[in-house]
């Protein structure tokens, strides 16, 4: 009778054993999930600071000529605002870059962070 005691035991150990094994590997299987996840959150965040990076170096080394300027473009510049963009380009043409300041497209201040980078061809 003690045989079979222990064996009960001995059964009833494995299996809670294997019961305790199948719910870690559940448990394991939802941490990868849940890793995976943010690893992908993560890559595409750093996917979006790169591209943001290169378009600002590509901006940054050519100027811009406000004649031909997409508004887009427009707004990858510092401080340059949606209405500013828009004024910039309803305003058109240009004979120098200055004149987004004189014509009140675009206050001094915020065209003295973008002068270096815009120009305005005929």
């Amino acid at each position: 009778m003690i045989k079979w005691v222990s064996l009960d035991i001995g059964i009833f150990l494995v299996l809670t054993l294997a019961a305790l094994a199948g719910c870690t590997q559940q448990q394991n299987a939802q941490d990868l999930k849940e890793q995976t996840a943010q690893a992908t959150a993560d890559v595409k965040r750093d996917a979006k600071a790169v591209a943001a990076g290169i378009r600002e170096g590509w901006s940054r080394d050519k100027q811009l000529d406000l004649n031909t300027v997409t508004r887009d473009q427009l707004l990858s510049l510092p401080g340059v605002t949606a209405a500013e963009a828009d004024r910039v380009i309803v305003g058109r043409p240009y004979n120098e870059p200055g004149e987004v300041v004189t014509r009140r497209i675009m206050p001094k201040t915020e065209y003295d962070k973008i002068a270096d980078r815009v120009t305005a061809k005929k």
